[in-house]
């Protein structure tokens, strides 16, 4: 059996979006346009009306172009080594709790407005491989927003959050990585500008401010504005 060289993923959301990440080509055979190759199989393992989105980094953004994506958005990548909590005061008009599997619905249908499709399978996996899952509840009892981590090889990834503002954001932050010792990873969408100071304040570094690119639309899919942490650059 051959070795694998290259390869891309991938992952078809609920209604007419779809994602591509794992974008890898070993290095000794770069040059070749397998990773184009790759690139082109998932375009056409979809329906020409799935709008395709990606995260690229600055050297792939050519083939990404040839391809026919073009950039719509930018995201912005934090690394923490040391984390200072923000020490928010919550005004106690909300309740931060653990997730329990009678609130996924809830949660489907914020994060489908907040990112613009629904993934119902995607969310069951990543709450399922999350360290933690946090719902925030307002006074009625509905759910207005939560967040997860995923612990990695490297860094606890923050993500998704879904929040009315920057300071619930915050306060589901501060909660996610209480007690972790070790390096933490957010990657936060674009007009985010509030919670990426106090992401800063809490010792957040931003590393780099890859482009959010997309096919078969001009637009990003319409969202609400709520989205804080994408869930990986790979799920866009």
């Amino acid at each position: 059996m051959g070795k694998v060289v290259s390869s891309a993923a991938i992952i078809p959301y609920d209604t007419d979006l779809a994602s591509i990440g794992m974008f890898i080509v070993n290095e000794e055979y770069r040059g070749l346009g397998l990773g184009k190759m790759a690139t082109q199989k998932c375009i056409d393992s979809v329906s020409q009306d799935t709008s395709i989105m990606l995260i690229s980094t600055e050297d792939g953004k050519p083939l990404y172009e040839n391809l026919g994506f073009n950039t719509v958005d930018y995201v912005h990548k934090y690394l923490n080594d040391n984390y200072i909590s923000t020490k928010l005061f919550n005004n106690r008009e909300i309740t931060i709790e653990k997730y329990s599997e009678n609130d996924i619905n809830e949660i489907i249908e914020l994060d489908s407005a907040a990112f613009g499709d629904k993934r119902r399978k995607l969310l069951l996996n990543r709450i399922n491989q999350s360290k933690h899952c946090l719902v925030v509840r307002n006074l009625k009892g509905r759910i207005i927003g939560f967040g997860l981590s995923i612990l990695g090889p490297v860094n606890l990834l923050i993500g998704p959050i879904v929040a009315p503002d920057s300071h619930t954001a915050a306060l589901i932050i501060d909660r996610l990585v209480l007690n972790h010792q070790g390096k933490l990873r957010i990657d936060v969408p674009s007009n985010k500008d509030e919670l990426m100071l106090l992401l800063e304040k809490s010792g957040f570094v931003k590393v780099s401010n890859p482009p959010i690119m997309i096919k078969n639309s001009i637009n990003m899919p319409y969202r609400n504005k709520e989205l804080c942490a994408i869930t990986a650059q790979i799920f866009g």
